[in-house]
């Protein structure tokens, strides 16, 4: 028995890969539950073509995290929140981390380029899977799944751009919401090719990403609390993130 319990151990951790995780401080061991909560999944590029944008990258996602915690003036803030945060990249094989895991914005450690930093090439549609697998491992009421990369596909191994599909349409039936962020980047072909809409997603420029997601995380505490059925990015986002000029710069 003992022996059987150590393969199946093995095989386990085998299948989802050999990379090691960082520790995930303050986490809250449970997931939020109930109807008057939200739960955010960060998925972060961290292959080495981030590395002009890498500080401005974990910036916003830290301001993510204070902000969707944060009720507005004259909002009732009884809203529950939590975040997780995982990044990933290819060597050898998919490395994905997780970083912060249901983690509450009060207990919300910063994120640094000590911790983490650039690497690797881009294996996305391995990596949607296995955040959409965190997720639905939590199983919360509510979730938002937020993707960041400044690059297209190169390097799955695990699932193919049908089986990233298949997990977002599984997301989408669950009523959680999916949103594509391009830092940098303004190719859509991959959130296009998963069946993201072109409403969800939106190109970041260099010197916006703080604020973009600040914006993102407010739009993620109305989804919680019911005010808004889905999320979507308006005209006055993408002015803000700059959205046209990346076009100009960086699109096909």
């Amino acid at each position: 028995m003992f022996r059987k319990t150590i393969i199946t151990t093995i095989a386990a951790a085998a299948a989802f890969g050999a990379s090691a995780k960082a520790p995930a401080p303050e986490a809250d061991p449970q997931p939020l539950s109930g109807d008057n909560a939200v739960h955010s999944y960060i998925l972060l590029d961290r292959t080495g073509s981030m590395s002009s944008i890498w500080d401005e990258a974990l910036t916003s996602v830290n301001a993510y995290a204070a902000e969707v915690g944060k009720a507005e003036e004259g909002e009732a803030d009884d809203l529950e929140t939590a975040v997780t945060l995982a990044v990933f990249d290819y060597q050898e094989s998919l490395q994905f981390d997780v970083l912060r895991q249901n983690v509450q914005p009060k207990s919300w450690q910063t994120v640094t380029n000590d911790e983490v930093s650039p690497r690797g090439m881009t294996p996305l549609f391995d990596a949607i899977g296995r955040i959409v697998a965190t997720a639905e491992a939590d199983n919360p009421e509510k979730a938002v799944i937020v993707i960041m990369t400044d690059g297209l596909e190169n390097s799955s191994r695990e699932i193919t751009k049908e089986g990233a599909k298949a997990a977002l349409d599984r997301v989408e039936a669950k009523g959680w919401e999916v949103v594509f962020l391009g830092a940098e980047f303004a190719k859509f072909d991959d959130a296009e090719g998963v069946g993201i809409s072109a409403s969800k997603s939106m190109a970041m420029g260099a010197g916006t990403m703080q604020e973009s997601m600040s914006r993102l995380a407010k739009k993620s505490r109305d989804y919680g609390k019911g005010e808004e059925a889905e999320i979507e990015f308006n005209a006055e986002d993408r002015a803000i993130a700059d959205e046209e000029d990346v076009k100009q710069r960086k699109g096909d």
